[in-house]
């Protein structure tokens, strides 16, 4: 048996920035997706705290250390530059890996810069 464990996850980003006529996707600072193992393209489930909304997309790498979080295309319609994200994503392990598995989680203050890994 398989099961989907979180991966890792990034809390309380705050957006920077948005772009509605982008195809799709969220741009994020390239040292915080190396911080917790996540590369571009990958899939990523994005949880709006500040409105409740969520949505699944994919990520781009933005430039390092800029503290950047770009939501792009229709996902602008569900969070809005100083709206605070969780962005996480997920792996398929086999039931033995579970026992031995950790996620990775990042805390970031208020400029999306690291404070914390987990």
């Amino acid at each position: 048996m398989r099961r989907t464990m979180l991966k890792a996850k990034i809390q309380k980003l705050v957006v920077t920035e948005t772009n509605l006529d982008y195809e799709g996707s969220l741009t994020l600072d390239e040292s915080l997706m190396k911080a917790v193992g996540m590369i571009p393209f990958e899939q990523i489930h994005v949880y709006n705290i500040s409105n409740g909304e969520r949505f699944l997309t994919y990520l781009i790498k933005g430039a390092k250390n800029s503290g950047v979080v770009g939501v792009n295309g229709a996902a602008v319609h569900k969070a809005k530059v100083g709206h605070k994200l969780i962005v996480a994503s997920y792996v398929s392990l086999d039931e033995g890996e579970t026992d031995y598995f950790m996620p990775k989680i990042l805390l970031v203050d208020d400029n999306n810069k690291i404070k914390e890994i987990k």
